[in-house]
This record gives C-alpha cells, structure tokens and sequence, in this order.
C-alpha cells in the first residue's frame, strides 16, 4: 500500500508541474501511444470523436459522478489535438476515482505525456497505473512502447513480455484505441519477440 500510495503521490507531483522532469523535446520525439477506453468503442471513438465527446457529455450531464465517461471525454480531446484539456479531465479522475478508474486515468495520463514527449513523466505514471493492478496488461503496453522510444530495449521487452503474458489471448490488446496510424505498427514492433516467444517460433 505504501508504495502504491508513493507512486501515485509522484504522479500527482508530475500531474501538478506539467510532468517537466526533463526538457521538452521536439513533438517528433513523442511517443504515439494508445490509450484505454471506459465506455466507448475503439472504433466509435476513433471514427468520430465530436460525437463521442457528445455522447460521454450527455451521460455526464446525467450522471454528473461517472468518470468512466469522463475519462473517455478526456480522450475525445486528446484525438482532436487537445492534451491540455485531456489530462485536466484525467487528473479529476485520478483524484476522485476509485481503484479501477484511477489505473485507466494514470494509463491515459502516461499516453498523453508520451505524445508531449515527457517521457520521464510518462513513465512515472504508466508505473503508478501498473502497481495499482499488476495484473492489469494494458499499463505495461504503453511502458514498453515508452521504454522502446527511450532506448531502454532490455526494458521495453520486459515490459512487453509482462504484457503478453497477462494478456494471453489479446484481448485487453484489441480493446486499445490507436489515435495514430503509426501507434499500432509501433505496439506491434515492440511485442513481435514475446509473441513469437508465445508461439513457439523462436529458441
């Protein structure tokens, strides 16, 4: 419990300075992660995020306390080129949310770092997402695609291994929404060995 409540305590920290621990790179040297969806579709939300941010609007205006549609109004920003205004929204979550959606709002804060290009910020929340639920697979995705971008190769097929492992059939995997087309190349770049490994394709 302790070091949940340190990891999520860093993140606030890195939430609350705009995740500055290092100096802000050129946008190309951000990391196109995906993000976990609450309550819409991948595909609706990617297809046409003004009418998903209408419909998450609409349940909140019903249900002011549901931040599963808060959270998914955050990453209708987030696809139309808003992250300031994503990860306002994802940090309310994370302040008020219970277990289940703090990881989801820590997970999407981590992708939205990474596309700013703050990765050291990036990581610290991805890693405060994964130690609320270690067996939950898609924080260890978006820490394997940051670790990759970082260099950190040992790192980011750890990670991706933990990914494949807690994520046997690809389930959690196909539930991702790719904001870019090059986000699922990416993932699957990444996890191309454990996969393998999963298979048996390789010694």
């Amino acid at each position: 419990m302790r070091r949940l409540i340190a990891s999520l305590g860093l993140a606030l920290a890195l939430s609350a300075c705009g995740g500055q621990l290092e100096p802000m790179p050129r946008r190309a040297d951000g990391v196109a992660a995906p993000v976990v969806v609450s309550n819409e579709s991948p595909a609706s939300l990617l297809a046409d995020p003004a009418a998903a941010r209408a419909r998450e609007e609409a349940l909140l205006a019903r249900s002011p306390d549901a931040l599963g549609a808060l959270s998914d109004l955050a990453l209708t920003y987030l696809a139309e080129g808003r992250p300031e205004s994503a990860r306002q929204l994802l940090d309310e979550v994370v302040a008020r949310g219970d277990a289940r959606e703090q990881q989801t709002a820590l997970a999407n804060l981590a992708s939205v770092y990474a596309r700013e290009g703050y990765l050291a910020a990036a990581v610290a929340h991805g890693e405060a997402a994964r130690d609320i639920d270690p067996t939950r697979p898609e924080p260890h995705y978006i820490l394997a695609l940051v670790a990759q971008a970082r260099g950190e190769r040992a790192q980011a097929l750890a990670r991706a291994r933990d990914a494949v492992r807690l994520d046997p059939n690809g389930d959690a995997r196909a539930a991702l929404a790719f904001l870019e087309a090059d986000s699922r190349r990416d993932l699957d770049a990444v996890l191309a060995v454990p996969l393998a490994e999963r298979r048996g394709e390789t010694r």
